[in-house]
């Protein structure tokens, strides 16, 4: 089941995102910085922002535990949104929750345009997850993160196709 996110869900998050992100990104980004990034961004106070200012949306299994999550913008002047995060317990990826959550989205944001999200080029995974779902990747750069140099990915997902010039 997809839902909205409510307080009650704020340490299931935490940990789905702690897990997660130490399962992803082994021999990626060095434990410490992933560890700092995610005790920051996952704070209590930053997960009831998170709630206030953007969507947070929870896949629950089918005992009703919250075994992952996806957050984006709400939709700019220019239809645009950013998917900022989705994470899923890796013994539930590859079952269908990462599509519901995408499917749930991209409902979400009638009238929108894109749906942009940026992954680290290494993530192959998360790569292969969103080029399944649609997305077309459009530039690779490089970048800092957290002060460790990083590779990223930018894709998107094209709500309503751009209309074609004759």
């Amino acid at each position: 089941m997809i839902r909205s996110m409510t307080v009650k869900d704020i340490r299931y998050i935490q940990h789905i995102a702690h897990v997660t992100w130490n399962d992803t990104y082994a021999g990626i980004i060095p434990e410490d910085i992933q560890t700092a990034f995610i005790n920051r961004s996952y704070s209590d106070a930053m997960m009831m922002k998170r709630m206030e200012k953007t969507h947070m949306l929870v896949a629950e299994c089918e005992k009703g535990t919250p075994i992952g999550f996806l957050n984006f913008t709400k939709k700019d002047e220019d239809g645009d949104s950013e998917l900022t995060a989705m994470y899923i317990l890796p013994t539930y990826q590859h079952s269908g929750y990462g599509k519901k959550l995408i499917d749930h989205t991209i409902c979400l944001l009638e009238g929108a345009k894109q749906l942009f999200v940026y992954v680290d080029s290494r993530n192959t995974a998360g790569r292969a997850f969103y080029e399944k779902q649609g997305f077309q990747l459009l530039d690779v750069f490089e970048e800092t993160f957290e002060g460790h140099p990083v590779e990223t990915a930018q894709y998107v997902y094209y709500i309503h196709k751009p209309a074609l010039a004759y």
